[in-house]
């Protein structure tokens, strides 16, 4: 079936029986779908999320090298990599110690790679005209690529807790959960906070997912508009690093990515998380807001 067909769509199937609704959320669907099986099925994407599980498998294998011999695996005050110290106690640690290990940059860079090729890869390979004579829809495209780039999100969020998860349960023992306000939880409880926080993480890279839509809609180069993206997110990384510029990090959307953390507190601890949610929302809602302006007057040639 050719990718006219999967985003018309019902191939053959009466057109004029169908009320106008049915027919919108047909074409929506199999336009979401159509995404759906162009992206993961690049060998880019796949690369993508390869290296992304091979991490958590080094992570892991470090750990039990280094603390084969009775060593401490490292730590801290719970903050970040100091998951570390209790990976050897309860391999479900690895999965909390893998997120944080890729949120600053190897999660947000397949991110940003996916999210500047969304628009600028398809005018690149002149098939944008295409999707919207399909008809898609300048608008209804857009969401589209976003809703598609939300969804890479949370599949590169869940193969690194999956292999985490799987590392830890192979190299260490898995059972009671002890939370960093030292309460105790049963594993199944641990569990559920680890998906908890897997779905936290990806829904803080929404707002680097609209920017780097936005910059796709600036120009007919997927390269340019990823290595813009990447390398505005590198230099937003860094900025958030200086004293001296303390009074902007609060508003730049990577500022509160390691308030996951406060998931394995009891109880959790909100303040930091519902700042970074908020964070994510506007960004979204600006970015997105920029490139619906842009997308919808910009003179397609390709």
């Amino acid at each position: 079936m050719s990718r006219a067909d999967v985003i018309g769509g019902v191939s053959g199937s009466p057109r004029t029986v169908a009320p106008q609704e049915e027919k919108s959320r047909l074409r929506t669907s199999g336009l979401l779908r159509s995404e759906l099986l162009t992206t993961f099925r690049r060998w880019r994407t796949v690369t993508l999320l390869g290296v992304l599980a091979v991490i958590p498998v080094l992570v892991g294998i470090a750990v039990k090298i280094e603390t084969g011999d009775g060593g401490s695996g490292g730590g801290g005050d719970g903050g970040g990599p100091a998951f570390i110290s209790q990976i050897t106690n309860n391999g479900l640690f690895l999965v909390f110690t893998s997120l944080a290990a890729t949120l600053p940059f190897f999660l947000p860079m397949t991110v940003g790679v996916v999210a500047g090729d969304s628009v600028a890869g398809e005018a690149n390979a002149g098939t944008l005209r295409y999707l919207l004579v399909a008809p898609a829809g300048r608008t209804r495209l857009l969401l589209v690529k976003f809703a598609g780039t939300m969804v890479f999100c949370f599949a590169a969020t869940l193969v690194v807790a999956v292999f985490a998860l799987a590392t830890g349960a192979v190299l260490f023992p898995l059972g009671e959960v002890t939370l960093l306000s030292g309460t105790t939880v049963p594993l199944s409880e641990g569990l559920l906070r680890a998906l908890a926080i897997a779905v936290a993480v990806a829904v803080s890279l929404a707002g680097l997912a609209a920017l780097g839509l936005f910059i796709s809609t600036l120009t007919n180069s997927g390269i340019a508009a990823m290595a813009a993206t990447v390398g505005l997110l590198l230099m937003v990384q860094i900025v958030d690093t200086i004293p001296q510029l303390h009074a902007v990090q609060p508003y730049l959307f990577p500022h509160y990515w390691l308030s996951f953390a406060d998931l394995l507190r009891d109880p959790v601890y909100w303040d930091e998380l519902v700042k970074n949610f908020g964070l994510q929302a506007l960004y979204t809602a600006v970015f997105g807001s920029a490139a619906w302006a842009r997308f919808t007057v910009r003179d397609i040639t390709a």
